[in-house]
């Protein structure tokens, strides 16, 4: 379950010099948390993967992408860094690559045809709806890289949400979500918190961008190879059965973490 809105209340809370606040505020942002959740829960950006996508899926994205950049008048270098950025999360070839900037600058042209191009990435995804809430979720992200939406990027938003049954609520609170990952991301906490997952990351031998299963497997495979009972045989030390302890901890600690953090069952 998502639990930005009880982050974002507990700040709001503490903010206001009140202890009884914050508590306040942790309710509230539990309750946001709880609605949203049923939404949004099962959606999760930095485990998307091309391979795991429907065909007829990233082409609009990235000219609807670069539609939505462009309506304000002019695309900035923090919307081509964040598309950029996705476009590598989603672990496209360097020849996808190539492709998606080209569809990224089709949907920049000022008479693009985004309503016929999103009816009929709709049409080619099916009727999953969280298909749709994560088309408009990666749309959110890179429009929010600059900071603030303009009203003509607002109102096209909510447009293509109109166009995918996505309420108004729906997208308030996803972009609730995203303001608060990005609030806490620049904070102190949330650098400290970043270093936390690169480390879970590099204990597993893993970059970010591997998938649910390749991190289970290199759980697996790191725990058989380091366990202490893997010693029992050779007499080890009390040195070498304590090193092994606490790699074993070390390892199951960054999967335990990385597996709260990316859902993976």
């Amino acid at each position: 379950m998502t639990h930005w809105g009880k982050v974002v209340g507990v700040i709001a809370g503490l903010a206001s010099g009140r202890p009884v606040f914050a508590l306040l505020g942790l309710l509230l942002g539990h309750q946001f948390d709880r609605g949203f959740a049923d939404k949004f829960a099962r959606l999760s950006s930095e485990d998307v993967r091309i391979d795991r996508l429907p065909t007829g899926f990233i082409r609009p994205l990235f000219e609807v992408m670069g539609h939505l950049a462009k309506v304000d008048g002019r695309v900035s270098e923090d919307e081509i860094r964040s598309a950029r950025s996705l476009m590598h999360r989603l672990g496209l070839r360097p020849e996808q690559v190539r492709q998606a900037i080209v569809w990224f600058q089709n949907g920049k042209q000022n008479n693009f045809p985004w309503q016929t191009v999103v009816h009929r990435m709709r049409r080619d995804t099916g009727r999953a709806a969280e298909m749709r809430r994560l088309f408009v979720h990666l749309l959110l992200e890179v429009a929010l890289a600059k900071g603030n939406l303009h009203r003509a990027e607002r109102s096209l938003l909510w447009s293509i949400c109109s166009e995918l049954d996505i309420g108004r609520v729906e997208l308030t609170q996803l972009e609730a979500m995203l303001r608060a990952q990005r609030g806490f991301r620049k904070s102190p906490e949330g650098s400290a918190d970043m270093q936390r997952v690169e480390k879970a990351y590099a204990t597993l031998g893993l970059s970010k961008s591997a998938s649910n299963d390749e991190i289970k497997n290199a759980y697996r495979r790191l725990i058989n190879r380091n366990h202490p009972d893997k010693l029992s045989g050779t007499n080890p030390d009390n040195q070498q059965i304590a090193t092994a302890q606490k790699r074993t901890q070390d390892i199951r600690s960054a999967y335990e973490m990385l597996k709260a953090r990316r859902a993976i069952r």
